[in-house]
């Protein structure tokens, strides 16, 4: 942790002087005083037990409160559609896994051009082509997938690898009992990847315009397939929903928290969410639907749900009690901002109601730096 005494250590005394509005005299003076006295040092501590009580009462609220929460569904999402676990009283008492088979099929196919590009990623060129998209990509960030680069060929074998996997994939296509169009366009997404891996393997290179244009050849078959997967998911959430509904009853269900765990790149418009929010009490929804985003699984993610749920909730009581004649701090205390951020944007000049704040100036900022932007 940055401290203030540490923050003015690391920058001259009149750029500390300009920024804190205190005089170099004085902060040259703060920094030659180094650890300070042991009377300073004893009376620091002794603030710092102060926050260190609270932190202690304030998890033992927590502990309790996790044991008392529900009912609670917590979401963890897979390649399989999500596992979902109802807790009543801190408990959990069902786990199920409630979308259909045909959810991870029809997804599992639509991921072969993805499978692909994770193979020859590292292997493009960081020149990036005449494309029509090629002001999408971030130069630097091609550079960084790309760390290989085209004079190798070390993605043959792993290609040809993969290749094995789809051959016996579109060979037992027709024994999966699939319905007629999805197992049409899973079988048009394989042939359109073993084709264009024997022409790689056959030429002994591609690009990122050959790899493109064999994706834009798949996508229309990827739309069949996740017309299947979204419809599996909503007939099989939905149904489990209506079931958990009848089992803890109407008037619980009115208080229903739903936390849904996902990665970050799926914690925005999450599916389940999607799903969840048509179940629940509309009034409620805002404030008792969670989204939690997660780096990993974790060990244990009910636990994990019902620590971050336990927070919130009494957070919200909490901004509302300690804040009570600051709606907008209030706010940022309950939410997803850090309670200081308004006054960091106040500070920093934000406008009001900015969620970040405008970037400075270069010549503003010592560490900004100008790159030329490599042409297109």
């Amino acid at each position: 942790m940055v401290t203030r005494r540490g923050f003015i250590d690391g920058v001259s005394a009149a750029g500390a002087a300009a920024l804190f509005g205190v005089p170099p005299s004085a902060l040259a003076a703060a920094a030659e005083d180094g650890a300070g006295t042991d009377t300073e040092v004893q009376a620091r501590d002794a603030i710092r037990e102060v926050n260190a009580g609270m932190r202690a009462s304030y998890a033992a609220l927590k502990s309790e409160m996790i044991r008392r929460l529900s009912p609670v569904i917590v979401v963890q999402n897979d390649a399989t559609g999500g596992k979902f676990t109802l807790v009543r009283d801190g408990n959990p008492q069902q786990s199920v896994r409630p979308v259909p088979e045909l959810f991870e099929l029809a997804k599992s196919i639509s991921h072969v051009p993805q499978g692909i590009f994770s193979i020859l990623a590292a292997y493009l060129s960081d020149r990036l082509p005449n494309l029509p998209n090629a002001c999408r990509i971030d130069p630097h960030d091609l550079d960084m997938v790309a760390f290989a680069g085209p004079r190798t060929d070390g993605w043959s074998d792993p290609l040809q690898s993969y290749a094995a996997t789809l051959t016996t994939a579109r060979s037992r296509l027709g024994e999966a009992n699939l319905p007629h169009q999805l197992e049409v366009s899973c079988g048009q997404i394989l042939d359109e990847a073993l084709k264009f891996i024997r022409d790689c393997v056959s030429s002994g290179t591609f690009d990122m315009a050959s790899l493109q244009e064999f994706s834009a050849k798949t996508y229309p078959s990827i739309r069949t397939n996740m017309t299947y997967a979204a419809a599996a998911q909503i007939s099989g959430v939905e149904g489990l929903m209506r079931s958990w509904r009848d089992l803890v009853g109407e008037k619980a269900w009115e208080d229903l928290y739903t936390v849904v765990m996902s990665i970050w790149t799926t914690s925005e418009l999450n599916q389940a969410s999607i799903i969840i929010r048509r179940c629940m009490n509309p009034a409620k929804v805002a404030t008792h639907l969670i989204d939690l985003s997660t780096a990993e699984v974790p060990r244990d993610p009910v636990f994990v749900a019902l620590d971050n749920l336990a927070r919130i909730v009494q957070d919200n009581v909490s901004a509302e009690t300690v804040f009570p004649t600051d709606p907008m701090i209030a706010d940022a205390f309950k939410g997803r901002e850090d309670l200081l951020s308004v006054e960091i944007l106040d500070q920093l000049g934000a406008p009001t109601g900015a969620s970040t704040p405008a970037p400075l100036a270069a010549s503003a900022c010592p560490l900004a730096k100008q790159k030329p932007h490599p042409a297109v």
